[in-house]
């Protein structure tokens, strides 16, 4: 059992809901899921968080040389939840991550990532898009390290949050830390409202207020399960976060 358990003065926890990690077991915070992907296999994971409780994921991977690891989630609970990721890359491994927050109430949904690419030759893309409402909060705190060894690194970070109502935020955190010197890393994070204009526009060809906006933030949150190439199961997240939108009636 951890000796320390997390409170929001820890970097990777200072967005998380104070009230909600005091109240957790400790056990909570030791029940990882471990996962290893063999040398040349690839491994996917999609899964939803949307229940009524606090949930806490913790996800630790070891991907071998040539390996691939997917993993694309939505978080739309009613209560805090958080899903985090700590990947160990091999050499010329590749990590793909995708992932929506939605929802509203006053509730914090979170991604939390960290991918160590140590080996040469490896590649992550990392996508998440934040959708919230009412007092909700979206988070993402992504951290890549590369070590001296992790040459020819490509590895990129996308967040982008849309806020729904004023009340709503979103917080992003990147960070890069480089030892290598031959790498390609980069990094991009935006926080905004609805287009408005493009709203007018669906409006003015006769499509409902609701309605235009369930279909622009379908294509906003789309980015994030793009590269996952089921499309069975990449509908059925896009349409799980949209009816989470649909059913708040805004």
């Amino acid at each position: 059992m951890t000796d320390h358990l997390p409170t929001i003065r820890d970097e990777e926890w200072r967005y998380a809901d104070a009230g909600v990690l005091k109240g957790l077991s400790p056990a909570t915070f030791e029940a990882w899921h471990d996962i290893d992907v063999a040398e040349g296999e690839t491994h996917r994971d999609c899964f939803v968080l949307n229940g009524g409780e606090p949930e806490l994921r913790r996800i630790r991977a070891r991907v071998a040389p040539g390996a691939r690891l997917e993993l694309f989630a939505v978080i739309a609970a009613q209560d805090y939840a958080r899903v985090e990721v700590v990947v160990n890359l091999g050499e010329g491994a590749h990590f793909e991550f995708g992932g929506v927050t939605i929802g509203g109430g006053d509730a914090v949904r979170e991604f939390v990532t960290r991918t160590d690419h140590g080996h040469p030759d490896a590649t992550s893309n990392q996508t998440v898009r934040a959708v919230h409402w009412g007092q909700a909060t979206g988070n993402f705190l992504g951290r890549i390290d590369v070590g001296r060894d992790g040459q020819r690194t490509d590895a990129a970070q996308s967040f982008k949050g849309l806020l729904l109502e004023r009340g709503a935020s979103a917080n992003a955190k990147p960070e890069l830390e480089i030892y290598a010197d031959d790498v390609k890393c980069e990094h991009g994070a935006a926080i905004g409202q609805m287009d408005e204009q493009a709203r007018y526009y669906m409006a003015s060809r006769g499509i409902a207020p609701g309605a235009a906006q369930r279909l622009l933030t379908r294509a906003f949150i789309a980015d994030a399960f793009m590269m996952l190439d089921d499309e069975a199961a990449r509908e059925r997240l896009l349409d799980l976060a949209v009816d989470t939108l649909a059913k708040a009636q805004l």
